[in-house]
């Protein structure tokens, strides 16, 4: 294995790893802390002419005030598999439709329910960490391969220790995005 090969495993564990973390970033985002945030619906699949598709490709997603979301369609038509995308998204909110827009007022969190949340975010948190050690074992494992066809024990090591290294600042930062989305949960 070359230099050239070994940059590039490593080139590709770490793009691995962004990708956990990257996804993460966009779960928590849809993890309402309290506040109207558009990351909260936007990504939600709504029928249109029996296609799923992004809402964010439907409607115009806007914040009227800190607990009130705006969702404005661009057919009126919209307006029905729009309240039944947030129905089956099961956000804990009710859409109210007034045959031009769909609101949402999210209300203020309950202690319970925000204890929920910070349980979910963990669980995304671990997903993403899973994510990260998958990226690590397919690294190792080239590794492995590659010191069977004569590369050096030395080298083997080194790059072993590196992708170490590369998770381990991966997964701190995973648990620095949970951290900080759980302190925005329990702000009250």
């Amino acid at each position: 294995m070359t230099q050239e090969e070994i940059d590039l495993l490593m080139e590709v564990a770490e793009a691995d790893m962004q990708k956990a973390a990257d996804h993460l970033k966009i779960e928590l985002s849809k993890i309402s802390a309290g506040k109207a945030n558009p990351g909260m619906v936007s990504s939600l699949s709504v029928s249109y002419y029996g296609t799923p598709t992004p809402m964010s490709q439907v409607a115009n997603v806007t914040t009227a005030d800190a607990r009130t979301l705006i969702i404005q369609p661009w057919e009126k038509s919209m307006l029905a598999p729009i309240e039944k995308a947030i129905f089956e998204a099961n956000l804990g909110v009710t859409p109210q439709n007034d045959g031009q827009i769909v609101r949402l007022s999210i209300p203020p969190l309950t202690e319970e329910r925000r204890r929920e949340l910070v349980k979910r975010a963990s669980n995304l948190g671990e997903e993403s960490k899973v994510g990260v050690r998958s990226a690590r074992r397919d690294a190792v494992e080239e590794i492995k391969k590659a010191q069977k066809d004569g590369l050096s024990e030395d080298l083997a090591k080194r790059q072993e220790a590196a992708i170490q290294k590369l998770t381990d600042d991966f997964i701190a930062t995973i648990d620095a995005l949970v951290k900080g989305k759980e302190k925005d949960i329990m702000t009250i």
